[in-house]
């Protein structure tokens, strides 16, 4: 009898680890989710897409273009309701408020101001999460209780469309990119207590948000500033190597998150189009060698996706393209249909799921062949300018004032 409750109580131990191991494969917990490559686990797309999804829920959660995150059971937005930019804590199952904490903002303005909300999407990790305002409040909270833990406004300004970088948090420290054209630095923190750990002082920051990369023993920050693609040391902030980029024509800036594969670095930029380099240590010392520039596709508001050596986007046109990562050459371009210069793409195992301003869930398979489209399913009634995040049979969308919960039945 005692064997049989050991194996009991053994297979109800592995149950549990399984299931706990299936929420975190599941969880969207920062911007482009576990490790900011867009790719999802956990996704199960169905043999035939239906013509619509199923509404479970709808919530007014206030104006907003950034993406929620999603840990276990909640989802945590960031928002802007009224006079206020508000962090809550939602019931994935039901939309429910758990807790939300807000502090007075003032919101966007001028030619940005038709988004007077949030850009910069929360990022949950260890039990906390932590959210950038439009100018620059950088807050960081229990992710149980959402009970401030510190807040910091010290550093003055914003980039001219103001904030949509989402800090990172790696081993107990958070990075962000603060300030403006005269004051633009790279700052970590530490993530519990707030204290400033280094500062990288140079160019103003831009639109697009830090990634991790590794070379040898080294950890390093990859992020694009307004002028420059700059690579620093995770541990002092210390500069490794840092090259001129800057946007070209209309609408000109630094928008889109690099993709690190390996060693290798790939950068878009408004009217520059694509550049690939390999990050080489040599000693203490970094040195980046070209591989390849691609400039006839030139994204502007959509990070490109990398999936199996191909690298897929959204250009200037509106139009999804596909790129050969090993030798930069264009493999397709979607002819026909304008889908706007802002969407996103997610990599989700066996397609590709996009969904662009026009509020329509798009989803295509991934080859270097051609563009084929499986599916296109209205999810909105606005626009949308947030990524959708992914999990088992359910898709959850952020419009400019709502969460919706979807699912693929």
């Amino acid at each position: 009898m005692k064997n049989v409750t050991r194996f009991v109580l053994l297979a109800s131990c592995v149950i549990l680890i399984c299931m706990a191991r299936t929420a975190r494969a599941q969880d969207w917990p920062q911007w482009r989710g576990a490790n900011r490559d867009a790719k999802v686990s956990g996704f199960t797309p169905p043999a035939t897409w239906p013509q619509q999804l199923n509404q479970k829920w709808k919530v007014t959660v206030g104006k907003s273009d950034a993406t929620p995150a999603l840990v276990s059971d909640k989802l945590f937005v960031f928002s802007r309701q009224d006079d206020d930019e508000v962090i809550q804590c939602l019931n994935a199952a039901t939309g429910a408020n758990i807790w939300s904490n807000k502090y007075e903002a003032l919101a966007a303005t001028g030619p940005a101001g038709r988004h007077p909300g949030p850009r910069s999407s929360p990022t949950v990790a260890e039990g906390k999460v932590v959210t950038l305002g439009v100018r620059g409040v950088l807050s960081c909270l229990e992710a149980d209780s959402g009970k401030l833990l510190w807040r910091k406004n010290d550093i003055q300004g914003w980039p001219g469309f103001f904030t949509a970088m989402s800090p990172i948090v790696v081993n107990g420290v958070c990075v962000a990119q603060l300030g403006a054209k005269d004051n633009g630095v790279i700052v970590a923190y530490d993530l519990a207590t707030g204290a400033e750990k280094w500062k990288s002082s140079g160019d103003a920051p831009a639109y697009a948000s830090p990634v991790l990369m590794e070379v040898g023993d080294t950890r390093l920050i990859v992020t694009q500033t307004e002028k420059k693609v700059v690579v620093v040391n995770l541990a002092d902030g210390k500069t490794a190597w840092e090259t001129p980029f800057v946007g070209q024509g209309m609408g000109a800036g630094n928008y889109d998150t690099p993709i690190v594969d390996g060693q290798i670095i790939i950068y878009t930029g408004v009217g520059r189009g694509t550049v690939a380099v390999k990050l080489n240590k040599q000693g203490d010392a970094f040195t980046a060698a070209p591989l390849w520039t691609n400039t006839d596709n030139s994204p502007r508001f959509c990070s490109p996706v990398l999936k199996n050596g191909l690298l897929y986007g959204l250009n200037q046109d509106g139009n999804f393209y596909c790129l050969n990562a090993q030798t930069g050459k264009t493999a397709w371009v979607e002819t026909g249909t304008k889908r706007g210069a802002f969407g996103s793409i997610i990599d989700a195992g066996s397609v590709l799921v996009a969904l662009t301003t026009k509020s329509q869930l798009i989803i295509f398979q991934p080859s270097d062949k051609a563009y084929t489209e499986l599916a296109s399913i209205k999810v909105a009634d606005s626009e949308i300018y947030a990524h959708p995040v992914l999990a088992g049979d359910r898709v959850f969308v952020e419009d400019v004032n709502s969460l919706t919960l979807w699912t693929v039945d």
